[in-house]
């Protein structure tokens, strides 16, 4: 049943960008999106009025060497890092975007970066339900050559993993 609604959450909350509310810039006109069904979008409206105390959904996750501040896209990660990953020292941000329940607020998200299977650095995030959209981003450290993880955790559940390739300077 969890992953059916964070599913149906997921397509809700991506599907209603554009009537989002006062936080969020309206979608580009040449965006088309498949419309929710009623019973997703009142999940969500149920989730999002009454769900307090259950905790975040993280609905997209991204490493990103851009984030918009102003203009259509403000908050949205403009520059994604593709496949072929960065170079060492780079400028990179972990993109989130969640769902919290109305008036909760959420600080017990960190962000945490390994290089290999060692911890090299772990920040806080902290997201409250002020809108349909807590958007945060993070910005992290890969100094070296190598395969990086750039986790989503809350607590020891890990919500999202991102994998880089870092390469040479």
């Amino acid at each position: 049943m969890k992953s059916l609604i964070n599913g149906s959450v997921l397509c809700v909350v991506l599907g209603m960008a554009t009537v989002a509310g006062a936080q969020e810039a309206a979608a580009p006109a040449a965006e088309s999106v498949k419309a929710p069904s009623a019973d997703a979008i009142r999940e969500t409206w149920n989730y999002f009025y009454k769900g307090q105390g259950q905790g975040p959904v993280l609905v997209e996750a991204k490493l990103c060497t851009d984030v918009a501040k102003d203009g259509p896209n403000k908050y949205e990660c403009t520059a994604e890092v593709g496949p072929e990953g960065v170079k060492a020292n780079t400028n990179v941000m972990l993109w989130q975007s969640y769902l919290v329940p109305q008036g909760d607020s959420i600080d017990d998200i960190t962000v945490q970066v390994k290089q290999g299977t060692t911890v090299r650095e772990t920040k806080d995030v902290k997201v409250k339900g002020e809108g349909w959209r807590a958007r945060q981003w993070t910005g992290v450290r890969l100094p070296k050559a190598g395969n990086w993880t750039v986790a989503v955790m809350r607590g020891d559940q890990v919500l999202k993993e991102v994998s880089v390739t870092v390469t040479g300077k």
